[in-house]
């Protein structure tokens, strides 16, 4: 009997009859179909095809969900030559066996302009639920749990419909990652990490990006995560501040910016008394002595910590703990600037005016010389009071800039991080107040070479992608424990 029926994404690619070949010579595979909106004009011997208008929406899905005959089930989602290790399937099929997992996914290698280089993968976990997660791209599913997950599947997507998928089989089994190098995959998307982490925002993917957020509000419902648009009142009475709002710059070693920001804020206009605090965090490329040319300003308040583990998130706590810290507590990278001198008092209003305890901005991205590039305008609309702080969960990323009402940031507290810190404030604010928003550009998010997360390894993404999900995950353990 043949272990396997496979499922292979088809775009009119001539390379997929060498990933037919590779996949017959393994000896295990039954049915070989392809899919795709339009089949080749002969298909490769031993193959079938699947007609799939959207070959990765949900009726194409529950299609392969029905026609699947063997005890397992693989789908390649990349057109281009996979070439399998030695006994690679062999090796899903016994971890699927032994562990009772729904589906199975691995680390692998990937040829990029004909150099071969690690693609190693994370952990899926219950908190996992980024429409963009990384599985690779060979995923072997029991036929089984593909067919109780797909009879489950009740809306018809064009786009989530593996999303959709995914998050139903990880219901009733487990994804599991195997951390071995299993498969050589060609990748084609050779930008650099900077370049990619906008995808999920470009205006472009907007109904792209409601079909996901409906069906990860699907799933939450489904395990009790989901939260009513119910939020608590705030009167904002609490402490005894001298000033309005405080602007928060965490910075360690920006000679080449510090001084644009600085001027940017200390350039607002308001009706109110706010400060800056700037928590110089050891920085030794001049920074330090760029930040004193402002002392004349009594409103910049310097602060060098006495100690040496703090990280952004832990700066920021130096900051909003600090007896001059305002009412309310802005964010301003060291990297960028406010779009023109209202934006303080644009963000201050309006936490009067939504009743919120955290208000985040529309930003525009900008090379270092201030001009606008694509995605251009980044205003998260899809977080929308009714249904914004469940796909936050989603996302990864809430916008910028972000302003907190310093007392509930004082009890929050600000993780001692310097990736993910502020994502991890959003979602622990939302799961008990209004996050507001505010529409109009306010910020200038700058795109150079020295930012943090600009050209970075896949050990480096990979880490911060694992944290992000350990945050989702202990966030929705609290929803469901606060929903019982």
């Amino acid at each position: 009997m043949k272990l396997i029926d496979s499922y292979l994404l088809y775009t009119g690619n001539s390379d997929i009859v060498q990933t037919v070949e590779g996949l017959q010579a393994t000896g295990q595979t039954g049915q070989i179909i392809l899919f795709g909106a339009e089949a080749p004009a002969a298909l490769p011997a031993g193959c079938g095809f699947l007609s799939a208008a959207d070959p990765f929406g949900s009726q194409s899905l529950k299609a392969i969900a029905a026609q699947a005959e063997a005890p397992y089930t693989l789908l390649y989602t990349k057109d281009t030559i996979l070439s399998l290790g030695m006994f690679a399937l062999e090796r899903m099929m016994r971890i699927l066996e032994d562990s009772g997992a729904a589906m199975a996914y691995a680390d692998h290698y990937q040829l990029k302009d004909g150099q071969q280089t690690i693609a190693p993968v994370i952990d899926y976990q219950q908190g996992s639920l980024r429409d963009d997660f990384d599985f690779g791209s060979v995923l072997l599913l029991r036929t089984a749990a593909l067919k109780e997950a797909a009879a489950r599947m009740k809306t018809d997507y064009r786009f989530a419909g593996l999303y959709d998928l995914r998050l139903k089989l990880s219901q009733r089994g487990e994804l599991v990652h195997i951390n071995e190098y299993l498969y050589t995959e060609v990748e084609n998307d050779t930008r650099r990490s900077g370049e990619k982490i906008f995808d999920y925002v470009d205006p472009k993917n907007r109904n792209r990006q409601l079909e996901m957020e409906a069906a990860c509000t699907e799933h939450l419902k489904e395990v009790g995560g989901y939260l009513k648009p119910e939020f608590e009142h705030i009167e904002f009475d609490r402490g005894d501040f001298e000033y309005e709002a405080s602007v928060i710059i965490p910075v360690r070693n920006r000679i080449r910016t510090i001084r644009d920001a600085i001027r940017s804020v200390l350039s607002q206009q308001a009706d109110f008394k706010f400060n800056l605090i700037v928590i110089d965090n050891h920085s030794t490329d001049g920074t330090t002595e760029a930040i004193d040319e402002f002392n004349s300003d009594p409103r910049l308040i310097h602060l060098i910590p006495e100690r040496n583990d703090l990280g952004i998130g832990g700066c920021w706590n130096l900051g909003v703990h600090h007896p001059c810290c305002g009412k309310f507590a802005v964010q301003l990278d060291s990297d960028d600037v406010y779009k023109d001198e209202h934006t303080l008092a644009t963000m201050v209003r309006a936490f009067y005016e939504q009743n919120c305890a955290m208000v985040v901005g529309t930003y525009m991205m900008t090379n270092f010389d201030m001009q606008m590039i694509p995605p251009g305008i980044i205003d998260h609309r899809e977080w929308t009071p009714e249904n914004g702080r469940n796909n936050a969960l989603r996302i990864n990323g809430l916008g910028a800039p972000r302003a907190f009402y310093t007392p509930v940031l004082r009890e929050v507290k600000v993780p001692n991080t310097s990736y993910g810190e502020d994502y991890a404030l959003g979602l622990a604010f939302s799961r008990r107040f209004q996050i507001g928003r505010v529409y109009d550009v306010v910020y200038l998010c700058r795109r150079w070479d020295d930012n943090s997360d600009a050209s970075l390894d896949v050990v480096k993404m990979n880490a911060h992608n694992l944290y992000k999900d350990r945050i989702r995950t202990w966030e929705l353990q609290a929803r469901i424990a606060l929903n019982r």
